[in-house]
């Protein structure tokens, strides 16, 4: 059953901040007139779920692959009730909420998930920041004081970004999207998020964002002081137990993953082939783990992609 790559549907996700650069970008079909911050290229949530677009598995979930074909699409990754990853395109037009995801041994008593995630930045217009981690160490009681006089965000340490730069944020660090990025988001599959400051917007019936502060709070790692972007070590951008990235410069056929293992893959630039299919920038596709042809092969000069697996 499996002869080629499983490509799903993307889920578009309206947002305050978002815009219309997944279209201009990357092609993406957007619905008209609507800002659209987030494309869930590949999720397996009970709100939310992946459908494959075409081939003999058309029409079925994410969730029901992973249920029905674990060995067969996934190989021995860990058990979990549910495939472990989320992945996102975001488009940022505005800033994003300063905000933080809960670690597990906060996660389970707040009734949220835990999540660490990984940017990748596809685009970046100049002067575009990301916000990640504090300026400098705190207590509690300062940071609810700099919330209370209306001086929160000057406690956050602001990043300058460009195309290809990296960051990983574990759970319990302090963050935001800045306006003008275009981003990949790898993470836990997790759609928890504890909101502390949204900049004073409202929303079209002049209502301000929710806030979840006093979850947030209990959150917040008050020591992670000026964390700097990835430094790649070869061709991983990070490795660590929820996910692994990967970023190659392709010139010549190479083997996506050997068999018995998934990936999903993410073209980045240039045009990629892969038994049979062919894919653009902006485009993913899930290599499952029993796919006889697993070569990869690059449509031009300049290839690039992001490779995405689960550690085993």
């Amino acid at each position: 059953m499996f002869d080629s790559p499983v490509v799903f549907e993307p889920i578009f996700k309206e947002r305050i901040w978002g815009g219309r650069n997944l279209a201009a970008s990357l092609g993406k079909k957007l619905p008209a007139n609507k800002r659209i911050g987030e494309s869930w290229e590949i999720v397996d949530r009970p709100e939310a779920q992946s459908i494959v677009r075409e081939g003999p598995l058309a029409g079925r979930s994410l969730h029901d692959l992973w249920v029905n074909f674990r060995e067969e699409l996934f190989g021995g990754v860990p058990d979990a009730p549910r495939f472990p990853l989320l992945i996102k395109l975001l488009d940022a037009q505005e800033k994003l909420s300063l905000q933080v995801h809960p670690p597990p041994e906060i996660a389970e008593s707040l009734g949220g998930e835990a999540k660490t995630e990984f940017w990748y930045v596809l685009a970046a217009e100049p002067n575009a920041e990301i916000f990640v981690g504090l300026r400098k160490s705190m207590t509690r009681d300062q940071f609810e004081n700099a919330l209370n006089s209306g001086t929160v965000a000057d406690c956050v340490h602001p990043i300058r970004t460009k195309s290809g730069a990296a960051m990983l944020l574990p759970s319990g660090r302090f963050h935001a999207i800045g306006a003008g990025n275009l981003l990949v988001e790898v993470q836990q599959n997790s759609d928890t998020t504890y909101r502390v400051f949204d900049w004073n917007r409202v929303d079209d019936q002049g209502e301000p964002r929710q806030l979840q502060v006093d979850q947030a709070l209990q959150c917040i790692d008050f020591n992670d002081v000026a964390p700097e972007p990835i430094t790649p070590s070869g061709e991983v951008l990070v490795r660590n137990e929820p996910f692994e990235v990967q970023k190659w410069s392709l010139d010549s056929q190479r083997a996506l993953a050997p068999p018995g293992q998934f990936a999903v893959v993410l073209c980045l630039n240039g045009a990629l082939q892969c038994a049979g299919l062919e894919f653009a920038p902006g485009d993913f596709f899930l290599v499952p783990a029993s796919l006889p042809d697993r070569s990869i092969y690059p449509g031009g000069e300049g290839t690039s992609l992001l490779r995405v697996t689960i550690p085993m």
